[in-house]
């Protein structure tokens, strides 16, 4: 079992940034695939960004250039770097790992964002 603590959420103001973190409680080694996504209001939740164990990374049209996924694999987390926020940003945002072929998702950590 993989516990995931998502941290960093907050309020922003547009154009500014925000780090989040997701810290799992296994092995990044250990993950087939780590995914963040998010969900705003009235929405659909929406994968903003994922990375693989080799470390291919897909982003959506709406965040690529100003959103980063990295592996932090010393500190076994997944963290989000968004840059140039949107009010459109705002959301819950979570993350989601596959491990030996089960997902577990975090509790998710809220941004927002003030025009």
């Amino acid at each position: 079992q993989v516990q995931l603590v998502e941290s960093g959420g907050g309020l922003v103001q547009a154009g500014g940034s925000r780090r989040l973190s997701c810290k799992s409680s296994v092995s990044l080694f250990s993950l087939s695939a780590m995914n963040w996504y998010r969900q705003a209001p009235g929405k659909q939740r929406e994968l903003v960004a994922r990375v693989t164990t080799g470390g291919t990374t897909d982003y959506a049209d709406s965040v690529k250039g100003r959103i980063t996924i990295t592996r932090e694999n010393v500190k076994n987390s997944v963290d989000l770097q968004m840059n140039s926020l949107k009010p459109e940003d705002t959301a819950d945002y979570s993350c989601d790992v596959v491990f030996v072929g089960q997902n577990y998702w975090g509790q998710g950590t809220q941004v927002t964002v003030s025009s």
